[in-house]
């Protein structure tokens, strides 16, 4: 058997003193763990990278290096379609800044998708996401104005878009529609999740109704980091 390189070896150190910490901590920097092992810089800086492959580390630019615990996000009919329930009910701790909120008039596949004319007016809302105090997400959602006149001080009073649907248009969101794919973010989405352009992340395209009306209520596309968010998707049959 091939005797582990000296960088693996010391990922599995450090691999094993990380695992009982809490997402955020941390991690020792490269200068600190090549002088605790006696090795360069260079195999220190393996060594972290060896982690962050494994998405045990998220190294953080101009930070540090951070213990990472990606959330699984379950995308089920019986899941209510709120990204803050969905991560606190798996532990984490989530935070959305809206970054623009403005009326537009909807694109074709936008307006197939809200059952609207081409060119309907409707908010495009565009915010940022962190998990566990780290950007994880760029959202834009499109709401009818016909359905949410007012949504620009709503969305900046009330963190969650599923409980302003429910409280100020008495509906009650389920996702109807999502794909998921894998795809490199464009430009503003990539700044937003603080990541490499050249990376592929999670797209999830998504379409919410009304359960009862079945009216549609909003559709979205949001881009995700794997070392962020780990897509669970529960396909089932309501009847």
């Amino acid at each position: 058997m091939a005797k582990k390189s000296r960088y693996a070896e010391i990922a599995e150190v450090l691999a094993a003193e990380i695992v009982d910490q809490p997402a955020g901590t941390r991690v020792s920097s490269e200068h600190e763990i090549a002088a605790r092992f006696g090795v360069s810089r260079a195999a220190a800086r393996a060594a972290l990278q060896e982690l962050e492959g494994r998405l045990l580390v998220r190294r953080v630019r101009g930070a540090g290096t951070f213990v990472n615990r990606p959330i699984d996000y379950l995308l089920s009919r019986r899941q209510p379609p709120s990204g803050s329930r969905t991560v606190e009910e798996a532990g984490g701790m989530h935070r959305r800044v809206v970054r623009d909120v403005r009326r537009v008039g909807l694109g074709g596949d936008h307006a197939d998708r809200l059952e609207r004319s081409e060119g309907s007016p409707a908010h495009l809302l565009i915010s940022q996401t962190y998990l566990n105090g780290l950007a994880s997400s760029w959202t834009q959602a499109w709401i009818p104005v016909d359905l949410l006149p007012d949504l620009g001080s709503a969305v900046r009073a009330v963190e969650s878009l599923d409980v302003i649907l429910r409280q100020m248009c008495g509906v009650v969101p389920v996702r109807a529609w999502c794909r998921v794919s894998s795809v490199l973010p464009p430009p503003e989405a990539a700044a937003g999740l603080e990541a490499e352009r050249n990376r592929p992340v999670w797209l999830l395209e998504s379409m919410s109704r009304d359960s009862r009306t079945r009216a549609p209520l909003m559709c979205s596309e949001s881009w995700s980091r794997p070392d962020g968010l780990r897509l669970v998707v529960e396909l089932d049959d309501l009847g």
